[in-house]
């Protein structure tokens, strides 16, 4: 008996993960350099210290920021970075969501193929296009070369066809979590890197008090400024990007939804209009 073929029909275009590695390779020694050039240029002006005089006490929100000390830099780092590679998915998801609404384009399909009308499908794929497209064409393509296959039966052509439709999905859908990994990460990263700050911040302000004396109280109010200031830019670069991860999951799953759906529908259908041939 032979076997169902088991390779998608319709090559099925990814964003290459060269190019992908390339730019994550490139921002984020960028967006450390950047963070550190406002901490230095921007956040440490003259301009926000009484007297013009960085050793003075900050007049304004920036000022108070720079005296985070060098941890601040690290923590801005992050949050660039959680902004490039949200506005990065953000472009890579919507080109893969294609040019219209998704859940309108799958009740389209699903329409046509009830009706029985497979070129009507086909001709919804091309002009929706992106990836929930590109997997539902490369189904129904192999929709239509099972019509024509006369050595498997009907269930193994149904097989070929939900096969053919996961591994299109297989090499469609990871194209898509790409660098999500460094958003997941940099939740973690950014509250540690805060609470590094934070101890950093209160070893100074514990120093002070151990010393001789009175302590200094303004010594001992920079510090804890420092140590605060780390936590609240630490937490809220977590928080962000833990708002960003699951907007990009949650995106993901929807399409992938929309691919399972249509793709059951497609296999459904075969089965149900050649069950008694």
């Amino acid at each position: 008996m032979a076997n169902a073929p088991t390779k998608p029909t319709t090559p099925v275009k990814k964003e290459s993960s060269s190019a992908s590695g390339a730019f994550a390779t490139l921002t984020i020694p960028l967006c450390l350099v950047v963070a550190v050039l406002i901490f230095i240029f921007i956040l440490g002006h003259p301009s926000h210290y009484k007297g013009g005089d960085p050793a003075n006490d900050p007049t304004d929100i920036y000022g108070t920021v720079h005296k985070g000390g060098v941890i601040v830099p690290l923590i801005m780092s992050y949050l660039l970075m959680v902004i490039v590679f949200s506005l990065e998915r953000f472009v890579v998801i919507g080109k893969a969501s294609g040019t219209g609404n998704v859940d309108a384009f799958v009740r389209k399909v699903q329409s046509s193929l009830n009706s029985g009308n497979i070129d009507a499908a086909n001709a919804e794929c091309d002009k929706q296009k992106g990836s929930v497209a590109n997997v539902i064409k490369s189904g129904l393509k192999k929709y239509r070369e099972m019509e024509a296959e006369q050595n498997l039966d009907v269930d193994q052509k149904t097989l070929a066809i939900q096969k053919d439709i996961e591994e299109a999905t297989a090499l469609e859908m990871p194209m898509l979590e790409q660098n999500l990994t460094i958003i997941a990460t940099l939740v973690s990263i950014g509250t540690l890197t805060g609470l590094l700050g934070t101890v950093i911040g209160m070893i100074g302000a514990f120093a002070t008090l151990a010393a001789s004396g009175a302590p200094n109280q303004a010594e001992l109010s920079s510090h804890i400024s420092e140590a605060l200031i780390n936590t609240a830019l630490g937490i809220g670069t977590s928080a962000v990007s833990i708002v960003m991860y699951n907007v990009f999951t949650s995106k993901i799953d929807k399409l992938t939804y929309a691919i399972d759906e249509t793709g059951f529908s497609i296999v459904q259908t075969f089965a149900a209009s050649h069950k008694n041939k």
